[in-house]
C-alpha cells in the first residue's frame, strides 16, 4: 500500500474555517496516522510505504511500523505514487500494489479488505470518493503499472485509463476522505481514529453538521 503525504505545512489549506495555521499541519498529521494504522492493520496490505518529504511526518508514520520513502521526483502527486510503486517493487517485485490517500480518518480495516478483494480481479481498479468525483485508492496486480491520475476529478480519468471502477457497498470509510470542514463532519459521523479524536480535542473547533 503507497500513501502520500505532501509536507505538513502545505497540507489542508481548505479546512481553514476550522482550523488555523497551527492546527492545519497537525490535523494533516493525525489523518495520515490514522490512514496508515488503519491499512496496517488490515488483513490484506502486507506493508505500507509512505512517499513523504516531511521528517516529522516521515519519523511519526515510521514508528506505526510504515516504510518511509523520500519523494525523490518531487513532480506532484502522480509522481510520488508512481515512485512509490516503484519502491515497493525494487524489494519485491512480484507485488501487486495499491495507492491510497492519506486523509481517510475513519478508515475501517475490514472495508479496506473488501475493497482490496473487489480489487483483485481486475488487472487496474479504482474507488472512487464519496462525491462520485476523485479517487481513494487506485490498485494495479502484479507485473502491471499502476498509472496514477489522481487530483480533481480522477474518477474520469482512471475510467479513461481503463482502470476498473471497483463497486461494491458499505465501504463508506474508504471513500470518505477530508478535504473541507463538510467532509471532516461526515467523517466524524463514521468514526474517525484515536489521532485525529484526541487532535480535535485540543485544539480544533468542531465543526458545524451539514
Amino acid at each position: 500500500m503507497i500513501v502520500p503525504l505532501k509536507p505538513l505545512a502545505l497540507a489542508k489549506s481548505r479546512l481553514a474555517e476550522v482550523a488555523d495555521d497551527v492546527l492545519r499541519p497537525r490535523l494533516a498529521l493525525a489523518f495520515a496516522q490514522d490512514t496508515v494504522a488503519a491499512a496496517l492493520a488490515c488483513t490484506a496490505v502486507r506493508d505500507v510505504v509512505v512517499v513523504t518529504d516531511d521528517p516529522a511526518a516521515g519519523a511519526s508514520l515510521a514508528a506505526l511500523g510504515a516504510r518511509t520513502v523520500p519523494d525523490a521526483p518531487a513532480a506532484g502527486l502522480n509522481a510520488a505514487l508512481a515512485h512509490g510503486a516503484h519502491a515497493v517493487r525494487a524489494r519485491r517485485p512480484g507485488a501487486a500494489v495499491a495507492a491510497l490517500n492519506a486523509d481517510l480518518p475513519a478508515l475501517r480495516p475490514r472495508e479496506l479488505a473488501r475493497v482490496l478483494s473487489a480489487a483483485s480481479v481486475f488487472t487496474r481498479a479504482f474507488l472512487a470518493d464519496a462525491a462520485g468525483i476523485g479517487t481513494t485508492l487506485l490498485s494495479a496486480l502484479p507485473g502491471v503499472e499502476l498509472r496514477p491520475a489522481f487530483g480533481g476529478p480522477s474518477r474520469r480519468r482512471h475510467l479513461a485509463s481503463g482502470a476498473a471502477e471497483i463497486l461494491v457497498g458499505g465501504v463508506d470509510s474508504v471513500r470518505r476522505d477530508v478535504d473541507t470542514a463538510a467532509d471532516l463532519s461526515v467523517a466524524l459521523t463514521l468514526g474517525v481514529g484515536p489521532r485525529t479524536s484526541r487532535r480535535l480535542m485540543t485544539g480544533a473547533p468542531a465543526p458545524d453538521s451539514p
